[in-house]
């Protein structure tokens, strides 16, 4: 039997608790990691947050990618602290984040700002009027100006993760990656995608899996097989 490996984070992209206890209790003690996102939010997401940590002992990486005014991002984020979760986004830019430390106080929980969402490319930041330049080189320039202001890590694509680990700033900061599909996995709506054992090769911290492990026919041997992919040699990084 394969050991869990909390570096993988299980994106529970389903539609409601019932969905998400199930899946849980199919991936079992092969999982310690999982995802809970702006999706689920509506269907007791946060709910199910506290009893997957409280009740089962699970990691909690709460998704919402908070961005507003600072005062409200800070109350936000102070809301969510008391619940004891362990990751919670929100959006890079240096006032959300700085508001976003506030609201933490002194909780354990990391905040980790969001650079460029993975499913965008160059065309989309075009049409949303974002300054030119190429994507990798932005990625890198947000994820600095984010852990200078207080972000504990960063969300980026893993093609991006060796840039930002390259960074001074990023010395003892987590790159949490997204976009990472083992091979031969339909790409679905991701755009800057790599392999599990590329990611973390790259300096990630932990990869986000959401689809090809909830849709696979099994879904705890496709879990243990990128656990097993993580500890293989293609993911160890240069020296």
């Amino acid at each position: 039997m394969i050991a869990s490996d909390d570096r993988l984070i299980v994106a529970m992209d389903v539609p409601n608790v019932v969905a998400g206890l199930e899946l849980a209790r199919v991936l079992g003690d092969s999982v310690s990691f999982y995802k809970i996102g702006l999706g689920m939010l509506t269907g007791g997401g946060l709910a199910l947050a506290n009893e997957l940590k409280q009740e089962h002992g699970k990691r909690i990486f709460l998704d919402m990618k908070f961005f507003d005014i600072g005062a409200t991002v800070e109350a936000a984020v102070r809301g969510i602290a008391q619940f004891d979760l362990d990751f919670l986004t929100v959006h890079g830019d240096p006032h959300v984040v700085r508001a976003a430390r506030e609201g933490a106080g002194g909780s354990d929980m990391k905040i980790l700002a969001v650079t460029i969402l993975t499913s965008l490319d160059r065309a989309d930041l075009d049409a949303s009027c974002i300054k030119p330049g190429n994507i990798a080189d932005l990625v890198q320039e947000r994820a600095g100006i984010a852990l200078m202001n207080g972000a504990d890590g960063v969300i980026a694509s893993p093609q991006e993760a060796a840039l930002i680990r390259a960074l001074p700033e990023a010395a003892g900061k987590l790159i949490v990656t997204p976009g990472v599909r083992p091979a031969g996995a339909a790409l679905g709506d991701q755009k800057r995608v790599m392999t599990p054992a590329q990611a973390i090769a790259n300096g990630a911290d932990h990869v986000v899996v959401g689809r090809p492990i909830w849709q696979a026919e099994n879904p705890r041997a496709a879990a243990q097989s990128i656990i097993a992919e993580m500890a293989s040699p293609q993911a160890r990084r240069p020296d």
